[in-house]
This record gives structure tokens, sequence and C-alpha cells, in this order.
């Protein structure tokens, strides 16, 4: 399935539209001098809001006021919306009747929350695979890690054993709906089955999985469920726990506050009912009203042809990306497991940031690297070993900043299509091949990159934007563009600090000349050279000035 760009969305099919999103011709500057439009491939850190979502948190905001026990007119239909969110999420997700539907932060939040609920002498089984909110969020209690499994089958038969050691002992079974980082979607409905057998109760972490395929909770039997809205394509601040009342409504709420309760004495707290119980303070009800709305528009479009969409790009994808020279691609089980468009990979001879900062630089592509909040899977995909970890850990601790291992992550999402995949790919065989156009150094205090000099202008923008950190701040009331006093070019070359072996940075494209000049660092300010001399930026001694690249 060939999909083409259409005004307002992506067709996917011959008179069938994706939902649209904002943002998607936005054109940002390149530091050659030249601008293109914006190549999003970064879906799985935050989505940009759904064109809909945007439009009817406007049509909102006129009507917006406080929720719940206000009698005013603007109250009552903020109520109304912010309910009408609830009723969305329990539909889209195909909730029992009487789940509990609990607004949130995030996915981090709901992990949380429902942690603070487990009963006293409860029990949490997760795989060592988790990203950081379902490793983390159990630790205040007794948790056992499952070693990353082989496949899915190994993770089936390795909780079986687990949950046989857990003594009739309630326990709960924390599970992601589709990795972060290599993208399988893991056997949910299974993994509830074993769990259910050993009386466990099961939570998905869904933030990767329910952007990009249907989910059906009672089918699938599990006890609870948590999204993110930045991943729905409703980035306002929002998402949702839903499952199983009874441990939700036991003990003392995860937040204490004005909300949460019916009565309150100095003596003695009355709780309120879910799911107020568990929403103290005032509720985001913006986010709430934008993540009912992505529900809504998602599944008018309909989840499996969302799903089907992204089977065929992911393919394509992932074809691509396996021709580009010295590119890794990495991977948790065999191709014939089903993925989520998610693709994870190293280029031989860069490090992560250092590729990232050259794709978003000189050509205009929005990548993801690092770790992905992921540290555990991400050491066992690079092979790093207990010790390597262990002299970054200590490192870190005497406050020290070492290189860090890690990948770039390409992430699909409703706006994407194959032009976008193909100039990605080869944006990274031109740089496999050749080498970047410009220089780049290493942050003394992150393990980061950024190119040196940075011509690219901040966008003017009815917000305050943070120090200039050596960048451009954009134009001034007058028009005029202005440097801050940190964007002075700093000439060194960052490859001359050689990275940890684990890094596996191997410039292949560099070659000492007899002359003992390096020819990759030749080739480089050749290519600034050939920018600047454009006329979109010329370098006086240490100081760069720039002429306006945005139109």
């Amino acid at each position: 399935m060939h999909a083409t760009e259409a005004r307002g969305g992506i067709e996917s099919a011959p008179g069938r539209r994706r939902p649209g999103v904002v943002g998607r011709d936005q054109e940002v500057p390149l530091v050659t001098g030249s601008s293109r439009r914006y190549i999003n491939l970064d879906d799985a850190a935050s989505a940009p809001p759904l064109v809909d979502v945007a439009r009817a948190v406007d049509a909102f905001l006129p009507w917006y006021s406080s929720v719940h026990r206000g009698a005013g007119f603007k109250s009552r239909v903020s109520t109304a919306a912010y309910e009408g969110a609830r009723d969305a999420l329990r539909s889209f997700l195909a909730a029992r009747p009487d789940d509990a539907v609990i607004v949130t932060r995030n996915t981090t939040d709901a992990a949380n929350l429902l942690a603070s609920s487990l009963p006293p002498r409860a029990r949490v089984v997760a795989f060592a695979s988790e990203h950081h909110a379902n490793l983390l969020a159990w630790q205040r209690r007794p948790v056992t890690y499952l070693p990353i499994p082989e496949s899915p089958g190994a993770a089936l038969a390795q909780l079986d054993h687990a949950l046989r050691g857990v003594g009739g002992r309630e326990a709960l079974v924390a599970v992601t709906g589709a990795s972060n980082v290599t993208g399988e979607i893991w056997p949910v409905r299974e993994i509830a089955e074993v769990a259910h057998r050993h009386g466990a109760r099961v939570f998905v972490d869904a933030a990767q999985l329910a952007p990009h395929c249907p989910i059906d909770m009672a089918a699938l039997d599990v006890d609870y469920l948590a999204l993110s809205g930045h991943k729905m394509y409703a980035p306002y601040g929002a998402g949702a726990l839903l499952g199983r009342p009874d441990w939700l409504a036991r003990g003392a709420p995860f937040l204490r506050g004005g909300g949460a309760v019916t009565f309150v004495t100095l003596d003695e707290v009355v709780w309120a009912d879910l799911p107020d119980r568990q929403e103290a303070g005032s509720p985001n009800v913006l986010g709430a009203v934008a993540l009912g709305v992505a529900c809504r528009t998602l599944a008018a479009y309909g989840m499996d042809a969302l799903a089907e969409d992204e089977r065929a790009l992911q393919a394509y994808a992932r074809a691509r990306l396996a021709a580009v020279p010295g590119l890794e691609l990495y991977a948790l089980w065999d191709a014939a497991c089903p993925r989520v468009g998610i693709l994870t990979f190293n280029l031989r001879g860069y490090h992560h940031s250092k590729l990232a900062a050259i794709l978003s630089a000189e050509y205009g592509v929005g990548v993801r690297h690092g770790c992905f909040c992921a540290h555990p899977l991400l050491l066992h995909l690079l092979r790093v070993g207990g010790d390597q970890a262990g002299a970054i850990r200590a490192a870190l601790r005497r406050g020290e900043h070492p290189p860090l291992p890690g990948a770039v992550r390409i992430s699909l999402g409703v706006d994407t299509t194959r032009a976008d995949i193909d100039y990605a790919t080869e944006a990274l065989t031109a740089i496999a091949e050749d080498g970047p156009r410009w220089r780049y150094r290493a942050c003394a205090d992150a393990d980061e990159y950024e190119p040196t000099p940075d011509t690219r202008p901040w966008p003017l923008l009815a917000v305050a934007l943070a120090g200039d950190n050596g960048r451009w701040r954009g134009q001034g009331a007058g028009g005029e563009t202005a440097a801050g006093d940190g964007a002075r070019a700093d000439a060194a070359d960052a490859d001359a600090d050689a990275p940890p072996d684990y890094i596996k940075v191997v410039p292949e494209w560099r070659d000492d000349g007899a002359d003992g000049r390096d020819r990759g660092e030749d080739a480089v300010a050749d290519r600034q050279a050939a920018a600047t001399s454009s006329g979109a930026v010329r370098i006086v001694g240490d100081e760069v000035a720039g002429t306006d690249v945005l139109k």
C-alpha cells in the first residue's frame, strides 16, 4: 500500500485519508543556509496533535471552566466534556463496564498510581526489557525482574515458572504492549492466560501499542492498562489508567488533596469513590478533552486500517534501512514477530548523538537517540557487559559525563509516508558514504553533539525561549537576527576524543594524508565553506553572523 500525500492528511487508499497532524508542512532551517519541510520520525517519543484534536481544543477553550460541583453554565459544559473524554477512553479500549477510568498525567503517572494501590503483600513480576516507567514504579515493594526473553514463547515459559513461586500471594504481572525500542508486540493475551492461571493480575503499558493497534481490554482479559496522550496525538498533558476498581479503591489515594474527598476533619478523612478518589486536585480538563477527541478520531478512521497501513510502511522502512551501508538494525525477536513502526539502529563510524545531530542539522530529519528510557534492554542489545555498565555508573556517581551507549530510533506515525522513509534513508546513505557536510562538537557537560557553528535561527514565537546555549535566538522585534554571548564558534574537532569500545565508532571515511592533515576534516571544511560562500552564513573571525533563512 503506497500512501500518497494529500491536503489535511495522508491518503492511504483511494478516497481514504488518514487523520492529519498539526505542523506536517512546517519548514525548518538547516545549517547549510537553506530550509526544508521537517521530516518527523520521532512519534514514539511524543506525537504532534491531530488537526481534529487541535481544532476541538481551540473550539472548547471559550467554554473552559472548573469541573464538578460548579453551577455555572461553563462549568457544567466543562464537566460534561471531561466526563465525555472518560467515555471515549472506555469505548476506544473496549474496557469492561465496571472498569475504573482514571485520568492521569501519563503512563508513568498511571503505573505509579497503580503501584501505590497494590495490596500490602502483593508481589510484582516484570521483564528486564521494560521501559523505566514499568520497571521503577514497582520498586517500593517486592519485585521480581525476569531475564530479557529470546522469544515470545520464552517469555511465557519464564513467567509461568516465576509465578509458581508466588505461593498464593496476590501478584501483578507488569508487561509492555509493544516495545518502545524494537517495536515487537508482546503476546498480551497469552500472558494474561498464564497470569490468571496462577491467580495473578496483569498491567499493560500500552503507551506504544495504543496509537498503532486496536485494543480490546475485555477480549485480552487484561486487568489494568495505561496510555499517554502525548503518544496518542494529544500532547496536552493527560494520560489514563483503566482497570478493575477494587485495588484502586482500597486504602488512601495516590495523591491526597481536594477533589479526592467527601468530608474532612482534623481527625479523619472520608475519601471519595472512584474515579474522584484517584484524581486529587484540579484535573487537566484540556488534556482529557484532547485525549478523548484523539480516541474518537482514530476510531473513526479505524485502528485495524491504521495498523494495516503501518505494517506495510514498517516493512518498507526496514528493507530500506537494511540497504544502508554499515547500518545495524536491532531486534529483540525474529522478523516473523508482529511489530509497530519502531526501528532502532546504529551506523558504523558514528556516535548515536552525532548521527542524530547530522540528520537534524543538515537534512531536517527528527529522530530520537540514546537509550530510550530502557537502559537494561539497550545494554542487552548493544552487548554491553556488567563491567562496562559498572564503570559508567561509577563515573556518573563521581559527577563525570562519560559517553553513554545508545542508538538511533526512527518511529512512524499517522503522517509518515514512503517519501519520508526514502528521504531519511537516502540521507543515512549519504552520511555513511560521504560523511557530514558540517563540523560537530561534543558538549562538555552532556553526552550530546551539536553543529559548530549552529547557524539555524530560532522561530519567532509568542513564548519565552530558554537561554541560547550557543545557538541563535531568532529575530528581534526590529527584524534583526542576534546571537547570544555563547554563540561563538567552537572549531575544536570533537572526534579527537576517542569513545569507549562499546560505542563502536569506526571513522572509516577519514584518512590521514601524507601532510598529516585529516582528509575528513578537509572534506568537512570544504563543504562548510561552500555553504558559507552562498551568503546564507558568513563567519568573521570567531563571531558568526547570518541572514534570515526562514522566508
